[in-house]
């Protein structure tokens, strides 16, 4: 695949995950996992047929290759960080195939591949690390219809260091404590990532010690290994169309068990043995929650798994979810855990068939975690989330979520789009036909596809029918156009005769011809606040609203259910953008979008304190100190920014030798009693001992 240097999956990642986490904000250390995400996804071919048809002019056939199942025997030694394997692969390809193409790890050396008549086939590596096979010239049938079985002998060392199949990201590593082979790290010959299902019977050997999670019921049995010593032999059968394939190995401790239910588990090592039956009981609540609002997963089993803190900071595959040790109990965990375990239904059970339809599993994931949090912190919990996601939702609002297949691997826009307009699409559609029908129609739409594919017009299809509700001007706004409205009211009040009250007559104007969506309209009185439901049709809606006190103040979607355009969106939408900018090494890209949110509104505290992190990193200390004085001078949104100000100013003034000043800084972001991600404890570390550059220490 093509080399991306410093705009690598893994570059970006660990810079994004840098910044999101000194940007204090959980929703920013979620959404950027999740672009990392995407960002797996897009690298490894997870392409659109759709999409490519649109460029081309050409009828694209279904994937050229498709896989059914496989039939693997794994032999892993951490100790020498290493592994051999034998993989049966059943699949199919169309008739006349004068080669096959599967994916597999670069540091994995084939020994040999036979077909299904045991006749040994060639094959090359190409450029991109993919395994080019020519089948047998004397077996027309090798390559038709009809499900073909090869058989894959290959073994190899990694230990993270070599090149992974995404530059930059350790997507497998062999040793200890740890083991961990994820699906993304074409550890198994693959093709069609996160679209073509397949089913996987697997055995793993281990020495003896070493615990195995993977998916499928699990057997094991005592064996001796080649060297003579003895192992333990793991057995997984997942039969269900699926993706499985993800495994992970090390030697936990005895798994803790949630009180309530017996069948969610968690995996860790002696490091983090103390925070078990918290990871546990999080699971738990969020597996019920999700249980009781999408229906019962494809299995009752959950295994959460601890992960070095050097990968993925989250991953997921059927029955199973892998998370970061770093991120196992904290706030940007619980949430984190919570979008993958709502995999299970959204992307598990049901996957998208093309990237122009990853809107519905990315989306519904990311909503899914802000309906958690809903339930368990309530309805302002819901709303700051939604104001965080809806920013994302308009960055990069200019491809239409139906072409998302358009865009190039390892854009930006792709994650704002997928993850975040997904989510506000979810979001409003349950404005649009209530909560009753919104949760009957993601039962119904999971029910309907189980172990299957889906595309945007066959969600559409069993919404209308749920609803029973004419939805195609909906998703033709939010699907298949781009843009947002921004309302604008105008009204006048008449007092009502014989001490009826007063009658409000106004107009809503906004600027999409083709709009047409209920609102909320909120009305403030001298008595009681009034709520009108209000469908805006076009440019202009009039309405006409009575009530008993005299209107004081009319606020149009006040719990923020529609996504419009807003200056203070406005503000998130390019802080956002420099945010990914500024994960890409683009300092002056990520300047200039800090400077057109400080266009927008001059005392935004958050665009200020972003220009002198960029300033700082870049050792601009005079531009950097003025930045963060502005933000202590700004509107204090949000409020960390306010101590966090004021430990880069101390850090500021002691690479520049000014202690005394420095020791000042320190006191005052103590003063502030603001813990957020630690601030007091670093403030309190560096008034013990000066801040001195990475580079100096």
């Amino acid at each position: 695949m093509e080399r991306m240097n410093r705009h690598s999956p893994g570059n970006l990642l660990r810079r994004c995950v840098s910044h999101a986490e000194g940007w204090r904000c959980v929703g920013w250390v979620v959404c950027c996992v999740q672009m990392m995400l995407c960002c797996v996804v897009t690298a490894l071919g997870f392409e659109s047929e759709q999409a490519l048809a649109q460029e081309t002019g050409q009828v694209i056939a279904r994937h050229a290759l498709q896989v059914q199942g496989y039939q693997i025997n794994l032999h892993l030694d951490p100790e020498a960080h290493t592994m051999t394997a034998t993989a049966v692969v059943a699949f199919s390809a169309p008739e006349g195939a004068d080669a096959i193409t599967f994916g597999l790890h670069p540091a994995l050396k084939i020994t040999s591949i036979t077909d299904s008549a045991g006749t040994v086939l060639t094959g090359e590596r190409t450029a991109n690390g993919n395994v080019r096979i020519v089948p047998a010239t004397n077996s027309g049938s090798e390559t038709g219809e009809k499900p073909q079985h090869w058989t894959f002998v290959y073994s190899g060392k990694i230990t993270g260091a070599e090149d992974g199949p995404v530059e930059g990201l350790k997507l497998a590593a062999i040793g200890d404590p740890i083991t961990y082979l994820l699906y993304p790290a074409r550890w198994f010959p693959t093709t069609g990532y996160l679209t073509d299902r397949f089913t996987m019977e697997l055995h793993v050997r281990v020495p003896q010690g070493e615990r195995v999670i993977a998916s499928g019921a699990a057997g094991l049995k005592q064996t001796v290994l080649e060297d003579g010593k003895p192992g333990t032999e793991y057995d997984f059968n997942w039969k269900k169309p699926g993706f499985p394939g993800t495994v992970v190995a090390g030697r936990f401790v005895d798994p803790a068990t949630a009180n309530s239910a017996a069948n969610v588990k968690a995996y860790v090592t002696v490091a983090h043995q103390g925070q078990a039956n918290g990871v546990a009981e999080i699971a738990a609540r969020e597996m019920d929650f999700f249980t009781s609002t999408f229906g019962q997963p494809e299995s009752g089993r959950m295994n959460v798994v601890e992960l070095p803190n050097d990968t993925l900071p989250a991953f997921w595959a059927p029955e199973l979810t892998v998370i970061m040790g770093a991120h196992l109990t904290d706030s940007a965990g619980t949430r984190l855990m919570a979008n993958t375990l709502a995999h299970q239904w959204w992307g598990s059970e049901m996957s998208p068939a093309t990237l122009n339809d990853a809107w519905i599993t990315n989306g519904m994931a990311r909503y899914a975690e802000l309906m958690y949090v809903e339930d368990e912190s309530g309805r302002t919990a819901l709303q700051r989330a939604v104001n965080d996601i809806a920013a994302g939702a308009i960055a990069y609002d200019t491809t239409p979520l139906s072409a998302a297949g358009r865009l190039g691997a390892f854009a930006p826009q792709f994650q704002s789009m997928t993850l975040e307009k997904g989510a506000m699409v979810f979001h409003m559609l349950r404005w649009e036909v209530g909560d009753a029908a919104f949760k009957q129609i993601l039962r119904g739409v999971l029910s309907e596809y189980t172990d299957k594919p889906i595309r945007a017009a066959q969600f559409e299809k069993v919404a209308e029918q749920v609803s029973q509700k004419n939805l195609t001007p909906f998703f033709s706004q939010w699907i298949d156009g781009t843009g947002e409205p921004e309302f604008v009211d105008k009204y006048a009040v008449y007092r009502l005769g014989n001490g009826k009250g007063f009658r409000t007559i106004g107009q809503i104007h906004q600027d999409l011809d083709l709009f047409n969506m209920p609102v909320d309209l909120q009305i403030e009185t001298d008595g009681k606040t009034a709520n009108q439901r209000i469908d805006v049709v076009g440019t202009e809606t009039q309405y006409v609203v009575d009530t008993f006190g005299r209107p004081r103040h009319i606020t149009i979607d006040p719990d923020n259910w529609v996504l419009k355009n807003t200056p203070d969106l406005q503000v998130r939408a390019a802080i956002l953008r420099g945010q990914q900018l500024a994960a890409q090494g683009d300092l002056n890209g990520a300047l200039g979008e800090y400077q057109k949110a400080l266009q927008v509104n001059p005392q935004s505290s958050l665009a200020s304190y972003r220009i002198g992190a960029s300033l700082f990193e870049e050792k601009n200390y005079q531009g950097s100190a003025n930045a963060f004085r502005d933000a202590l001078r700004g509107d204090d949104d949000p409020s960390w920014t306010e101590v966090w100000s004021h430990i880069q100013l101390g850090k500021i003034f002691d690479v520049t030798g000014q202690r005394e000043r420095a020791v000042n800084e320190y006191r005052q972001a103590i003063q502030t009693n603001d813990n957020t991600q630690g601030a007091l404890n670093e403030a309190r570390l560096y008034l013990r001992k000066p801040y001195k550059r990475p580079d100096e220490e």
